[in-house]
């Protein structure tokens, strides 16, 4: 979708007599998409005549979109992302301040508050869902050949080694959409250098031509022959489709993607190890746990009409509740509830381990593109990374690129 039809789509619209609120959705796929219109169907069931009209947009036409969206035409109420991404348009005036709807919040820790902060202590973000990432595989795929999960780089790299011995792709790869290679990205950066510098990095603080980054990729090109080829050219839907074939061993993924792939009666068969271990000092301390939500936009026309401003906050009221989790997780099994309101007595096995994964954490990273700024991530990582994987045998030239470009933007402001 090109940029004046995704803002044709994405705002504007009814909503004068605060009836009727416009929502920005970039939950394109099949599953979320719908479990979203049962959550949105329950709010307008409950709710005084009040309604939901959704403008759902390609995930990734949205992302690369965003910061003209938001200074166009918005609707009244859209998807995003805490952390980071959040600050960022908070800064620039395009959010609309909820910390009146925080104060009757329910069921959300300090850390989930913390994220949905602005640099100005106000609130911005009404947290719905967060899905760690990790090595995703299929149970009977490593019960059938005998695998076992490893802990330490080592033994991934000799893990890698068997399964291409055994004719598999090791590891599913993808980057066609410019993000999913991120979270190999920042796994191998936090293991090999750790949490409190991978923050620093993504906040410009530290150089890219340091000798700590260049390690990153150096390790990152070890593992390189054994993902699949061609990745650049491959969408994370493709990638996901071959771990379901068995076509593939494993794949850095998030928790929504393999199970967006996988048959109903083969989502039993999903199972996922944490990133391993590369320097000891570091363990496996972080976990990457991006966090989704929705936010109000400043520029939006309707918002200007106190009573849709009122219909779009009670909307987020009533989101943050663990009854609206619930509805949407009852459709969408692949997704972990931020609410301790919401009831994990039906949580699969896979959601549990997850949780378990996130909860023991020292530190939690949201991603890439949401841990640094959106201008940077997007027009800076997204095409270096791509780069690197078509041709990583220059890193010295990769990373004085990098830094070149983000020393410029960072600069602007």
């Amino acid at each position: 979708m090109t940029l004046p039809a995704l803002l044709t789509a994405c705002g504007g619209g009814p909503g004068g007599d605060g009836s009727t609120i416009t929502l920005g959705s970039n939950s394109s796929d099949p599953v979320p998409k719908k479990a979203f219109a049962d959550a949105f169907a329950a709010y307008e069931a409950q709710s005084d005549g009040r309604k939901v009209k959704v403008n759902t947009v390609d995930h990734n036409t949205f992302q690369e979109n965003i910061s003209r969206y938001l200074q166009g035409k918005p609707d009244d109420v859209f998807m995003w992302f805490a952390g980071n991404r959040m600050q960022f348009f908070a800064e620039k005036g395009l959010l609309h301040d909820i910390s009146d709807n925080w104060q009757e919040y329910k069921g959300f820790s300090p850390a989930l508050k913390a994220q949905s902060t602005g640099a100005d202590g106000k609130q911005y973000l009404t947290p719905y869902y967060y899905y760690p990432w990790a090595v995703f595989h299929r149970r009977s795929l490593f019960a059938d050949r005998g695998y076992q999960a490893p802990k330490t780089l080592d033994e991934y790299v000799a893990l890698a080694r068997q399964m291409k011995k055994d004719k598999l792709d090791p590891i599913a790869f993808c980057d066609k959409d410019g993000w999913p290679a991120m979270g190999t990205f920042d796994y191998l950066d936090m293991r090999t250098n750790g949490y409190a510098f991978h923050k620093s990095l993504m906040a410009g603080e530290v150089a890219w031509t340091d000798k700590r980054v260049r390690e990153v990729f150096d390790t990152w090109r070890r593992l390189l022959p054994y993902c699949q080829q061609g990745a650049n050219g491959r969408t994370w839907q493709e990638a996901a489709n071959s771990l379901q074939k068995k076509e593939a061993g494993m794949a850095v993924f998030g928790l929504p993607h393999p199970g967006a792939q996988f048959p109903k009666d083969e989502q039993d068969d999903i199972d996922f190890f944490p990133f391993p271990v590369i320097a000891p000092e570091h363990g496996q301390d972080a976990v990457e746990a991006p966090i989704d939500g929705f936010l109000l936009a400043k520029k939006s026309k309707n918002l200007k009409n106190k009573k849709t401003l009122e219909s779009a906050k009670d909307l987020l009221k009533w989101l943050a509740t663990g009854k609206a989790e619930d509805i949407y997780l009852k459709s969408d099994p692949n997704n972990i509830a931020v609410s301790d309101q919401a009831d994990i007595s039906a949580y699969s096995p896979l959601q549990k381990k997850a949780v378990e994964l996130v909860s023991g954490a020292k530190q939690i990273s949201q991603f890439l593109d949401r841990d640094t700024r959106p201008d940077f991530s997007s027009t800076v990582m997204i095409p270096a990374i791509q780069k690197f994987i078509s041709d990583p045998n220059d890193v010295d030239g990769l990373v004085n690129d990098i830094e070149r470009q983000k020393k410029t933007i960072f600069a602007a402001g």
